[in-house]
């Protein structure tokens, strides 16, 4: 859809002729890119003004997918509240459902069995992988390859299987509960996870080399969509991309949680990955190197568990369980980064307020300083290096 209006700078949302080049009138153009388009992730909206083939200005709308979850939690007691929690982020539902019972726990005074830790920051990792694996797959398939996204697939159906078959759900899986997991590991199925990883880690050279090093993919992601580390910070930007322009920021590590104080120190498997480029390969590389980070620390976790003897996986609670008078903000490194619950509770068994933050909302916020000045050619390799999934955006 196009629109033309008459209007005058500064805004430049209108139709502003002049002369350009031969005596030829050019003028700026109002596009929406949205809500229903392939170039966008989801039901997101663009309005953005070009002057030829340039963009001068960019706008996100969105909204369109808004379910009204902060309104929905507060009528909902705090077992129910987990299967709304995984939702907005569809990629990261496991790691979605840790930050709302981590706040209960932390209210409550309650101290988790050793072995759910592990087992959650094992589950936690291997949720990441699947995340990232989506994005590998699908971005290269933006810019015009196919094969990557079927590598990325196979990977991901391999981990996808233990998954399921530990939690009984196959996207939203609501095994984390208040105090620990739902029910214990099944028997074997640490097994099966270690050779999950190990058939994972020896197939990825397989997507790689199809990205890696790919002259095209290069050529149209380097020096393409350049986000500075100052503009991630004004905008509260996290996670992947912006450790791909430098900052060098992880919860895991900066303020952890679960296992991650021990995963992360002087002996551990954790580190945090970045680049400085800042442009669109350098998020495209983070995602990559933070996959075999991310089943360093699975295998970490896997390794512990075999060795922790047999015991609760969870603490028993009431019938009805009632939070403390108080507040609590508790945030997690998720996949696509900060992941906050604000909590509020007046002693009942349903939150007086849950205020959520998503990674997702400030990373497509920031694609109005990054837009202006670049093609419309290059719009959907930017557009599509930011990986965010919508619902996170609008909840």
């Amino acid at each position: 859809m196009t629109e033309t209006t008459a209007s005058s700078p500064p805004s430049r949302q209108a139709l502003t002729v002049g002369v350009g080049a031969g005596g030829l009138a050019t003028a700026d153009m109002v596009l929406n890119i949205g809500p229903q388009h392939p170039a966008t992730h989801g039901v997101l909206r663009l309005r953005i003004v070009v002057d030829g083939e340039r963009i001068v200005t960019a706008e996100p709308i969105i909204g369109y997918m808004h379910r009204g979850a902060e309104k929905l939690f507060e009528v909902r007691d705090y077992r129910q509240i987990i299967v709304l929690a995984n939702r907005h982020d569809w990629l990261s539902a496991f790691s979605n459902e840790l930050g709302v019972v981590l706040g209960v726990e932390h209210m409550l005074g309650m101290e988790v069995p050793e072995r759910a830790v592990w087992a959650r920051t094992a589950l936690a990792e291997l949720n990441r992988v699947l995340n990232h694996l989506m994005f590998l797959g699908s971005y290269p398939l933006e810019l015009g390859a196919i094969t990557p996204v079927f590598h990325a697939f196979r990977e991901r159906e391999e981990l996808q299987a233990v998954m399921e078959e530990v939690s009984g759900g196959r996207m939203h899986y609501m095994f984390n509960r208040v105090g620990g997991l739902k029910e214990d590991l099944p028997a074997g199925w640490m097994g099966r996870v270690d050779k999950a990883i190990a058939n994972v880690r020896g197939r990825l050279p397989d997507l790689e080399r199809l990205v890696v090093g790919n002259e095209i993919l290069e050529a149209r992601t380097r020096s393409v969509g350049v986000l500075s580390r100052e503009t991630v910070q004004a905008y509260g930007v996290s996670g992947p991309i912006a450790r791909a322009s430098g900052l060098d920021v992880d919860l895991r590590r900066d303020a952890p949680y679960l296992a991650y104080a021990e995963l992360f120190g002087d002996k551990g498997p954790g580190r945090v990955v970045t680049r400085t480029a800042g442009d669109c390969l350098a998020r495209l590389e983070v995602l990559l190197e933070q996959v075999h980070v991310s089943l360093d620390l699975a295998q970490a976790c896997l390794d512990r568990l075999v060795q922790l003897p047999q015991g609760p996986i969870n603490v028993k609670l009431p019938k009805v369980l009632k939070v403390p008078e108080g507040e609590i903000y508790c945030a997690t490194e998720n996949p696509l980064g900060f992941n906050g619950y604000y909590l509020v509770s007046r002693g009942e068994k349903t939150p007086w307020r849950l205020k959520l933050r998503s990674a997702s909302f400030n990373n497509i916020s920031v694609l109005s300083e990054m837009l202006p000045g670049q093609l419309i050619s290059d719009m959907v390799a930017i557009l599509g290096s930011m990986f965010f999934v919508v619902g996170d955006v609008d909840k």
